[in-house]
């Protein structure tokens, strides 16, 4: 390979955040890895790692970080357009919307109809292989259930990086940025990623699924049990 050739290769974008997310996740394992006589973790999904500031949460430009969003192409954070129900667990939880970076309200834009959040982060590898099949569910679903995944709070100040994480896998679901923890604090979310949950119309909690969806059958099965929903 010649020193031009070599010079491209490296440049390329695509070469540049790969290292930049292996690195990071390298950096987590190492960070949540057992030390000492500590068991060997066999959970799964993802456990939580410890939160703290990281070489990711370094800010980025707004030109830039706008060029990521636009090449996103996410879906805007839905609007439902009913009235909040009195139980509804999400009711005056505002987060961050990924695709716009506007304030949302979760509980008002979300109110009457079933809701399927998927908690998730750039660190889950498993998380990496659900978000397709959960993408084909939503096409699939379409209007009959919404849809909305939530980044969580570890790493959620990085929007750059989650931006360029979809972009990579080609995932365009909406978003939010769980920035406070308030969307899992509502939820009772466990900490473990991915995690699913199950909302009724009136959003009170149906079930919470901490596990890895490997199809949209069985997305459908669990949202049919649950929700009564048949997709």
């Amino acid at each position: 390979m010649t020193e031009v050739e070599n010079q491209r290769w490296w440049s390329a974008p695509a070469l540049r955040w790969t290292i930049v997310f292996i690195v990071a996740v390298i950096a987590l394992i190492v960070a949540i890895w057992p030390r000492s006589n500590d068991p060997m973790p066999t959970a799964t999904p993802t456990a939580e790692p410890s939160s703290g500031a990281r070489v990711t949460d370094a800010p980025v430009a707004d030109a830039e970080l706008a060029r990521a969003r636009a090449q996103a192409r996410l879906a805007d954070c839905p609007n439902g357009g009913s009235p909040v129900g009195p139980t509804s667990t999400l009711a005056g939880v505002t987060v961050p919307c990924l695709a716009t970076a506007a304030s949302y309200d979760v509980g008002a834009g979300t109110a009457g109809k079933p809701m399927l959040i998927n908690m998730w982060a750039v660190w889950c590898l498993p998380c990496r292989r659900e978000l397709p099949v959960l993408q084909d569910y939503a096409k699939r679903a379409g209007d009959s259930i919404t849809v909305l995944t939530v980044h969580a709070v570890d790493g959620s100040r990085s929007p750059f990086l989650i931006l360029k994480f979809l972009t990579e896998l080609g995932i365009t679901l909406p978003t939010i940025l769980d920035t406070k923890a308030q969307v899992a604090a509502a939820l009772s979310a466990p900490k473990v990623f991915p995690s699913t949950i199950l909302v009724r119309a009136d959003g009170t909690v149906a079930k919470v699924l901490p596990q890895i969806f490997e199809s949209t059958d069985a997305v459908a099965a669990a949202v049919e049990t649950n929700l009564g929903v048949r997709t």
